[in-house]
C-alpha cells in the first residue's frame, strides 16, 4: 500500500505509477485472464514474449477491467514491458495514449476509503489545497507490512518457487516502486540487513530460468523482467 499516514503518496516518486500498472498485469495473469504467447521452436526472452488474452471475462474490478478491455483490443499483441508504459501514458506514439489508465492512484484510494481502510481529507498546502486520504484502519497497512516482513524473514525459503506468489510479486512491485523499505521501518538493524541481502537475492535471480522452472507463472516473471531487464 504505497500511501502514507499523511494521505498521499510522495510527489517526486513516478515510479509508484508504472508499479502499480505492473500490479495490475500480474493480477489479470493471477486470474486466469491474460498469458504470454508461446516460445515457438526457439525459446525467445521473457522480454520479447507478447501478452495475449485467455479468457476474457470480466474480473468485476474497474481498473483491472479497464486494462483487459485495452489488451483484448489491440493489434499486434504488446509485451509486458510496452503494456507497462502504455497504461502509464509512456508513449510518444498518439494512437496508442488512449491506452493510458488515469487516476489510478485517486480512483485505488477512493475504493480504500470506500472499504474503510483510507477517509478523505482536504489538505492546504501554501499555494493550493489538496485532496488526501489518511490513513484509517491502520491495522490493515500492518498485515500488508508483515505479510513482506514474514516473507523475507521467519518464513523465508530459499527457493523463488516455494514463495507465495502474491507475497514474491508484491515484493518486487514494491522494489520497482522504490516504496518497499518502507516496511522495514519497524525492523531492528539485524532484521533490516538480513531482509535487504534476500531483497538483493532475489533481484540477482535470473527471471528467463525462473520463469521455466516446473510450475512456474512466467507471466509474473515477465512483468518483474521488465522493471529489472
Amino acid at each position: 500500500m504505497p500511501f502514507y499516514c499523511q494521505g498521499y503518496t510522495s510527489f517526486w516518486n513516478d515510479n509508484i505509477s508504472s508499479g502499480l500498472r505492473g500490479a495490475m498485469l500480474v493480477e489479470l495473469g493471477f486470474r486466469g485472464r491474460i498469458e504470454l504467447d508461446g516460445t515457438g521452436m526457439r525459446r525467445r526472452s521473457l522480454l520479447n514474449r507478447r501478452i495475449q488474452i485467455k479468457n476474457d471475462a470480466p474480473v468485476g474490478d474497474v481498473l483491472l477491467d479497464e486494462a483487459l478491455r485495452h489488451i483484448k483490443e489491440t493489434e499486434p499483441a504488446e509485451t509486458p514491458q510496452s503494456w507497462v508504459e502504455l497504461l502509464s501514458g509512456e508513449t510518444w506514439n498518439p494512437l496508442k495514449l488512449r491506452y493510458q489508465i488515469r487516476n489510478v492512484r485517486e480512483r485505488i484510494a477512493k475504493n480504500l476509503v470506500e472499504k474503510g481502510v483510507l477517509t478523505t481529507e482536504k489538505q492546504n498546502f501554501v499555494v493550493f489545497d489538496m485532496t488526501t486520504h489518511p490513513l484509517l484502519d491502520a491495522g490493515t497497512k500492518q498485515q500488508v507490512i508483515k505479510k513482506v516482513q514474514d516473507t523475507l524473514l521467519s518464513r523465508w525459503v530459499n527457493d523463488p518457487q516455494r514463495i507465495d506468489k502474491r507475497s514474491l510479486a508484491l515484493i518486487y512491485l514494491c522494489h520497482a516502486s522504490e516504496v518497499l523499505e518502507n516496511a522495514f521501518q519497524s525492523l531492528s538493524d539485524e532484521d533490516y540487513d538480513l531482509a535487504m541481502k534476500r531483497v538483493r537475492q532475489l533481484l540477482d535471480l535470473d527471471t528467463d530460468v525462473e520463469s521455466s522452472k516446473s510450475g512456474a507463472d512466467e507471466l509474473m516473471w515477465a512483468v518483474i523482467a521488465s522493471f529489472f531487464k
